[in-house]
């Protein structure tokens, strides 16, 4: 029981002893009757008082917090500019039309996904079951937070992403990353030489037939043993679907059971379905 609900059940006590006589009780309440009503009265005026004190506090914590993000992304954008290399990269190395869409995709993806702590917290626990698995190849890493997650459990690892600005954020804060599709990172990795590939919020800006493709060169460059582990956005729920068509440069929803079967259907003998954030993704932790 809440303390609103508490203060709503106080009550002033019963000007009337109902064990009195029937007169005795009259006088009671023609007496003490008026008092009582004031006092509820006044208990009453006292509660909407703090409610709208207590919504006042709501909405000044509400801003706080959106003031916070804003400024944690402020600050990766600045740190962005200032990690840009002299002879800027291509700004993406993307074959697909859409993965240029939006002129500054480091800052859309900064402000729908959130800071690189919360997306650190997000991804820990894929910490523990790469662990027997280096090396391991993040695909599409992004501004390398599961890369940096790695490097503290001292887990060999590399990334590779096709956005220039993500790239160089990542080399800035010393981690192993190359400018590169997810196709050509794998592709030019021996057969059988990783332990694990990892490819999170990555598969559904992918069209069908390249989404297929990188299924199978991930099993072919995975040793025996190896794990694959894909994120993605679980279409199954409106609120998810709503983060799905935030991002313009998305191919198409996967909703579970079609991932499951395309990683089968790409060698993976062993699959494994987790839900993540209140269901609105999911993971696929597969072993080769």
């Amino acid at each position: 029981m809440d303390e609103r609900q508490d203060a709503e059940e106080l009550r002033a006590p019963s000007p009337v002893d109902e064990r009195a006589s029937w007169l005795r009780r009259r006088v009671q309440h023609a007496a003490v009757h008026p008092f009582a009503m004031a006092q509820r009265s006044f208990n009453a005026a006292v509660l909407r008082v703090l409610d709208a004190f207590s919504q006042r506090v709501d909405v000044a914590e509400r801003r706080a917090e959106a003031a916070e993000r804003r400024a944690a992304e402020l600050e990766e954008r600045v740190l962005r500019l200032e990690r840009r290399p002299a002879s800027p990269a291509p700004e993406t190395v993307a074959p697909q039309p859409r993965a240029a869409a939006l002129p500054d995709y480091f800052a859309f993806e900064s402000r729908l996904r959130g800071s690189t702590h919360d997306v650190r917290d997000r991804q820990r626990p894929y910490v523990e079951r790469l662990r027997d698995h280096a090396p391991v190849l993040d695909l599409g890493c992004g501004r390398g937070e599961l890369l940096a997650l790695l490097r503290e459990a001292g887990i060999e690892a590399r990334g590779a992403d096709a956005n220039a600005d993500m790239v160089a954020f990542a080399r800035a804060e010393g981690l192993e990353v190359e400018q590169a599709t997810a196709h050509d990172a794998l592709a030019a990795r021996e057969d059988a030489s990783l332990g694990a590939v990892t490819a999170i919020q990555l598969l559904e800006h992918l069209p069908p037939p390249d989404l297929v493709a990188l299924l199978d060169l991930a099993h072919a460059k995975l040793r025996p043993g190896g794990l694959l582990v894909v994120e993605t956005i679980d279409p199954s729920t409106p609120a998810a679907l709503r983060n799905y068509f935030a991002d313009l440069t998305h191919a198409q929803p996967l909703v579970p059971e079609t991932l499951e079967l395309l990683v089968r259907g790409a060698g993976f003998r062993e699959t494994e379905t987790i839900h993540l954030n209140d269901s609105l993704d999911y993971a696929i932790v597969a072993v080769a």
